[in-house]
């Protein structure tokens, strides 16, 4: 009788190999957004997991509910470091024994690195080479390293093709550029092997809502849920290419199991290809809440634009696909629906 299962595609595949044969990954910025969803997903494959982090935007909660997610085994296989990675010892440490590493860590946000150029460029340049160096040094099988949508600055095409940028329109859009011109200098003179992934917008569960330089979603839907007001910025116009986090943390494992050289130290765009207006996405998060009980009566409130914020971003996600195997499996809708009871268990 003939077989008819679907056949696995390159996600499901990677999955099931590295269940039967563990590595040890280290995951940076740990205790944060993107990585604590990396340390989940990777903990409930059966991986050893070393985490770094200096907890400066990451908490101590995000790893205490990751406790509860997986199994006590497979928490053991945790390793948390509690450190900078401005500070090299603290890179070589954590390297040490490591195959793969997913880094994360970085000051993220626009407004923040406007505020304060020289912490951003400290972290995100500093720090990007310091695990550049001690990752080489303890000769690691990938280093995989959070890339930004900002780098495309004012580059006016839609969708955005990875090898066609702009100026960048804020320190922090330069130092992401920054990281992805070391990054292929270390492969071209020391056969190093990193991917970089360009993120765009990337939301979910354990997504701070709160301070100055929190994300829109999370934000614009904590306060609705308190009944607050919602500002947008400009005339909401302005569009996102938002993603899932299960996204990215497919593109993340992906990017650092694969064997194939032309996917090899290469920079991708980590989206679903898509735009969403902010009108759009204020009525997508008001229609997920009232699917839960929650009815949000307030219309937004308008304000300036936002300094060094570009007016549209959309990916074109064809080399991910085409590459690394990369299907996103979350849409912006779907992934609202996914995140909001989250969101709202924690109000």
């Amino acid at each position: 009788m003939e077989d008819c299962k679907t056949p696995m595609n390159r996600f499901e595949q990677v999955q099931a190999e590295l269940r039967l044969t563990p590595k040890t990954w280290l995951v940076t910025g740990v205790a944060g957004f993107i990585g604590s969803n990396l340390l989940e997903a990777v903990l409930k494959l059966d991986q050893r997991v070393v985490g770094l982090d200096n907890f400066a935007t990451g908490h101590q909660r995000n790893l205490d509910e990751v406790q509860t997610l997986v199994t006590p085994e497979q928490w053991m296989r945790f390793r948390f470091i509690q450190g900078d990675i401005r500070a090299l010892d603290d890179c070589h440490q954590a390297c040490e024994g490591v195959d793969h590493v997913l880094h994360q860590a970085a000051l993220g946000s626009v407004p923040r690195s406007l505020a304060d150029p020289i912490t951003t460029n400290s972290a995100n340049i500093t720090g990007f080479l310091n695990m550049l160096v001690a990752a080489r040094d303890a000769q690691v099988q990938s280093f995989t390293y959070a890339a930004s949508s900002s780098t495309y600055g004012d580059h006016p095409a839609l969708p955005k093709v990875e090898q066609n940028i702009g100026k960048p329109l804020s320190p922090y859009a330069v130092t992401k550029y920054v990281n992805e011109l070391y990054a292929d200098v270390f492969a071209r003179s020391y056969g190093f092997n990193c991917i970089g992934l360009r993120y765009f917008n990337v939301f979910g569960k354990r997504q701070d809502p709160n301070g100055a330089y929190a994300a829109v979603i999370p934000k614009w839907t904590a306060a609705m849920i308190a009944g607050e007001d919602v500002h947008i910025n400009g005339d909401g116009q302005t569009s996102r290419d938002f993603c899932f986090v299960d996204n990215a943390v497919q593109a993340n494992l992906l990017a650092a199991t694969s064997t194939d050289p032309a996917a090899r130290n290469q920079v991708y765009n980590v989206a679903v290809g898509d735009r969403t207006s902010l009108n759009q996405l204020f009525d997508a998060l008001k229609q997920a809440l009232a699917a839960n009980g929650i009815a949000y009566g307030k219309n937004a409130l308008h304000r300036d634009f936002r300094a060094g914020d570009v007016r549209h971003s959309q990916a074109d996600i064809g080399k991910a696909e085409r590459l690394l195997g990369y299907v996103p499996r979350f849409d912006i809708n779907r992934g609202i629906l996914a995140a909001m009871n989250w969101y709202i268990s924690r109000k």
